[in-house]
């Protein structure tokens, strides 16, 4: 197995590193490289061409300029072109247009080639500038002439930029003569445009006689040194030019210019000299021509070459490729088949097996179910086969580990289960004696300290609510039949600490199918619950809701609070759209994570983003199989919803006296306290401050008693018996409980139910003793007055819409990531 295995690795990979990466990479880039300097020496052409009708413009614009000076030619307006250089632009321009389609495609290849294209690029768009400025650049026409210098410079140089490589003489030499007569030719240009200038300017100046005996010992040097490098091929051309009838005129006319031997140099004719000396530098550009095809011819043979010599070296390459290939194909059909049951176990494994495992133990019982490995595919005696056992004890180590965590983590939730049962027993049993000593505590001040304690119990309820959502357990609580989103939601408010913060409007006709309730009044009370205690105490908590085309609702919970970066607001969506396993992350974070999973069992959708103010919107999309359509109505005199607004019988009057219809009194000093002993009467709980109070009463009289929240359960007979219809305002129920249906005096202008002070007050079997009055000082009237007006006042500010929001000290600062 190991030889084989060696033989299928070891001969293809052996085969691609000598041959492949020896020779096709270095071969496949000489002929890269070969194929650049082709390029590259082919837009010599041209570069050649250009260079050419430049110079027989700055010659021209030279001649031009020194007539301008001397005054022998008219002058033109500013902005046209001098009239003898309106033909000579246009063809210039259009070598340009020729050079930049030819040399712009290389100009992403080699560095220096880049350079010294951008070099000529900038010199060319600076031309239009110098053609503009030449009419007026007569008496000192030096800077124009240098433009054109620096423009042809940077073209030679660039003409001077193909190289293919030190080991490639013959390609070097060949750049280097076409180079080396571009050079002469431009020297011979500049000797043409001194004495052209010199002619239509009529003088000689002081440094033209010096100039030109420099220039013509250049063009001797350059004519001697492209001899030495040129082929006799190309030194026959030049011959021939050189003794060509115009070539040999216009020598003789430039012989005259000399002052050697006392002789003075003479002008010469401006248009007889233009025209052989053009001619001669026509010729001269037919001999460089020829230098730059013999340049060319070489660099595409030498390329061609150099490709077919790749070819063959790549296909020898592949050659060897495809006999590597085959031997390891030949080689590994044997064991190919075991290599594919083994991998089909695998996967089977991976995909299959293992996950229906998994999914079985959280299921059933992982104590009493029993789970069987399949044995291996693959029966052979080699290494595969050592594999595919390898393959079965890993499946049967993993299977082993996840039952084992399934029955650790049953044992966890179960702990969790008991904890939270055990808990809310003390916790039932505490909200108990509560009530217990609400019904009988008269001080309103201690009874305002019950209450908040009432809050803090309702909330431990809900932590162990949570617990059980944590181990996975649904709740115990059920409600058989549909209740109001709006009951729902007063639920959901009358769990939390600071309930008298939230606003809320809730449509009165949607309706919530009953198995729903419990977890919505959960996960409501957790969001509304972040809301109130990460927000100022000094502002409201805003809930809304809107019905969707598609028949869901959208309840939104907007806040003013500190916000969550962008960050943190990211990972609770993600958290809040995925809900997690349970683990130490989620007990840090238990909002959020009650949240995402009672969302989940229900279908909720529950979303958060950011408001401009810098609070929070929790948005809660409800769908519409959770909604249910109204139940059958309520007989006539049920008792309806009670509301988290103080629906008290008597409500302040401006002086702290108080009427039975709201209209204020006076208070005198002989009826002070009466009052107090009325208004401590009065304070008993007038606001509903747990949910099963809110629920409670909305299921109606006419309706069969539900078990939520009850602390009798579902085996409870203990109703309590309706109160006579003809039981006067205010008297106390004759049983020993309070009566079914709540004794009302009526309803306000909201529609509201006006509750009768003390009617629903559990009445005692023994008769009521009289109090003994206490010796005690008479408190000031006003004192009384204004107390019970505020006590009043607060509670009835405390949910409505137009009045001032009670402030209340903040739950605890936490960081943005413990929010939810």
């Amino acid at each position: 197995m190991r030889t084989k295995l060696g033989a299928v690795l070891v001969v293809p990979s052996v085969a691609f590193l000598v041959l492949a990466g020896a020779q096709t990479s270095a071969l496949v880039s000489q002929a890269g490289l070969l194929d650049d300097f082709a390029d590259q020496v082919a837009v010599g052409r041209d570069i050649t061409a250009l260079v050419h009708e430049l110079q027989r413009e700055r010659d021209q614009t030279a001649g031009e300029l020194a007539a301008l000076n001397a005054g022998a030619a008219p002058s033109v307006e500013p902005g046209r072109p001098l009239p003898a250089l309106e033909s000579v632009y246009p063809v210039a321009d259009r070598a340009i247009d020729r050079f930049r389609a030819a040399a712009s495609p290389l100009a992403r290849g080699v560095a220096s080639w880049r350079v010294s294209y951008d070099r000529v690029d900038n010199a060319l768009d600076r031309l239009p500038e110098v053609r503009a400025s030449v009419p007026a650049a007569g008496s000192n026409p030096t800077p124009v002439l240098a433009e054109y210098n620096r423009a042809i410079e940077v073209l030679l140089v660039l003409l001077a930029q193909p190289s293919p490589g030190a080991e490639r003489a013959e390609l070097t030499d060949a750049v280097l003569r076409y180079v080396q007569f571009a050079q002469v030719k431009e020297i011979n240009s500049r000797i043409r445009g001194q004495l052209y200038a010199a002619a239509r300017a009529g003088r000689y100046d002081q440094n033209d006689v010096v100039t030109l005996t420099d220039l013509r010992a250049q063009q001797l040097s350059g004519i001697a040194g492209f001899r030495l490098a040129a082929t006799d091929r190309q030194i026959e051309r030049y011959d021939q030019a050189a003794t060509d009838p115009n070539f040999v005129a216009a020598i003789r006319l430039e012989e005259t210019t000399y002052s050697a031997g006392g002789r003075t140099a003479a002008v010469l004719e401006p248009g007889r000299w233009w025209t052989v000396s053009q001619q001669r530098q026509d010729l001269l550009r037919q001999v460089e021509a020829g230098a730059v095809g013999d340049a060319v011819e070489l660099a595409d043979s030498r390329s061609a070459e150099q490709l077919r010599r790749t070819l063959l070296t790549a296909g020898a390459v592949l050659a060897v490729l495809l006999a590597a290939l085959f031997t390891s194909i030949a080689i590994g059909r044997s064991v190919a088949r075991s290599l594919r049951m083994l991998r089909g176990q695998a996967l089977r494994v991976a995909q299959v097996e293992l996950p229906e495992t998994l999914e079985r133990l959280r299921t059933v019982d992982p104590v009493a179910a029993e789970f069987e490995v399949p044995p291996a595919d693959v029966r052979s005696m080699d290494e595969i086969g050592e594999v595919a056992e390898a393959f079965v004890a890993v499946h049967r180590s993993a299977v082993t580990v996840a039952l084992e965590q399934a029955v650790m983590r049953r044992h966890v939730n179960a702990m969790f289960v008991n904890l939270a049962r055990r808990s809310q027993v003390l916790v039932e049993r505490q909200l108990e004696l509560l009530d217990e000593l609400e019904q009988d505590e008269s001080d309103p001040d201690q009874l305002d300290n019950l209450f908040k304690l009432d809050h803090l119990a309702a909330r431990m309820r809900r932590n162990d609510d949570s617990l059980l959502v944590l181990a996975g357990t649904d709740a115990t609580r059920r409600w058989n039949r549909p209740v109001l989103l709006g009951t729902v939601m007063l639920a959901a408010i009358a769990e939390i600490e600071q309930y008298q913060r939230i606003r809320h409007h809730v449509a009165d006709e949607l309706h919530v199918v009953g198995h729903a309730v419990a977890d919505l009044v959960h996960l409501l009370a957790e969001l509304l619950e972040n809301a109130s205690s990460f927000s100022r105490p000094d502002t409201v908590v805003q809930v809304d809701t809107a019905r969707q085309s598609d028949g869901s609702v959208l309840v939104e919970i907007v806040d003013q609070g500190l916000g969550m970066s962008p960050a943190a607001l990211e990972r609770a969506n993600e958290l809040l759209a995925l809900p997690p396993a349970a683990d130490v992350a989620a007990s840090e974070r238990m909002g959020l994570f009650v949240v995402s999973h009672l969302a989940a069992r229900q279908g909720v959708r529950v979303g958060l983003r950011t408001t401009a103010q810098g609070g929070l919107v929790a948005a809660v999309w409800l769908p519409a199989n959770l909604l249910a359509p109204a139940p059958a109505a309520e007989p006539v005199g049920a008792p309806g919803r009670r509301m988290l607004e103080v629906v008290a019988g008597a409500v302040a009057g401006p002086d702290g006296a108080t009427t039975q219809d709201g209209a204020a009194r006076p208070v005198g000093p002989q009826t002070a306290g009466e009052e107090a002993a009325q208004a401590r009467r009065a304070v008993r709980r007038e606001t509903p401050t747990r949910a099963e109070d809110v629920l409670g009463m909305a299921a109606g009289a006419g309706s069969a008693p539900s078990t939520w929240w009850s602390r009798q359960g579902k085996g409870s007979t203990a109703t309590p018996a309706a109160a006579p219809a003809s039981a006067p305002t205010g008297a106390l129920a004759t049983g020993n409980a309070p009566p079914a249906v709540p004794v009302t005096g009526g309803t306000n202008a909201n529609g509201l139910p006006i509750r009768v002070p003390m009617a629903q007050l559990r009445a005692k079997a023994e008769p009521v003793r009289p109090r003994q009055p206490v010796q005690r000082e008479a408190p000031d009237p006003e004192q009384v007055g204004g107390m019970l007006s505020r006590y009043y006042g607060g509670l009835r500010r405390a949910e409505a819409e137009e009045t001032m929001v009670i402030p209340m000290a903040p739950a605890g600062a936490r960081s943005e990531e413990e929010k939810y």
